[in-house]
């Protein structure tokens, strides 16, 4: 079967969009900053992980909500790079073609979760001596500053003496008749 000029350029043509798109896609990654700029993730092109930073931000953040960020922005960085390689490969296979269709069931935008706004800080209750609540969130002492000083707890009410029969230590409440 002999391939006419005219097929022979498409051929070729074919064949340098598909080594434009394979060093796109060597090269492809998504770098996004978490909304409380916190934190900076990179992933490549497979969606992993790449790089990890973290901004002043993230020094006064309880680490669970850090965490919560980190991984909130890399699926935002994720759905960022599947969206790219969709662009990358929309000259070689079409953007209508069923090529197209395949790769993006390939590629699902995986759910996004919004950053969580910051936890309540947890309600103490507190006796009627202690005026003060504790400062929330905690302050972590500061290089060069020495740790404040902890608050002293209020002194224990005295317990009632409890007679004692002297023959063993369960006889003053077994008298009692509990």
């Amino acid at each position: 079967m002999a391939v006419n000029s005219g097929e022979q350029s498409d051929i070729q043509n074919i064949r340098h969009k598909a080594e434009q798109a394979k060093a796109q896609l060597q090269q492809l990654s998504a770098t996004l900053t978490s909304r409380d700029g916190a934190a900076t993730v990179t992933v490549n092109a497979s969606g992993a992980l790449q790089q990890l930073s973290f901004g002043p931000r993230a020094q006064g953040i309880p680490l669970n909500q850090l965490a919560a960020s980190v991984l909130a922005t890399a699926q935002r960085a994720q759905a960022q790079a599947a969206r790219q390689i969709a662009a990358v490969m929309a000259p070689v296979i079409g953007t209508d073609s069923d090529a197209m269709k395949f790769l993006e069931e390939q590629l699902p935008a995986p759910e996004v979760p919004d950053e969580q706004p910051p936890p309540e800080p947890p309600q103490f209750v507190f006796n009627d001596e202690q005026a003060t609540p504790p400062v929330w969130p905690p302050v972590p002492p500061q290089p060069g500053r020495p740790a404040p000083p902890a608050q002293p707890r209020p002194p224990r009410p005295a317990r009632p003496p409890v007679e004692d029969d002297g023959d063993d230590d369960f006889g003053s409440v077994l008298q009692r008749g509990w």
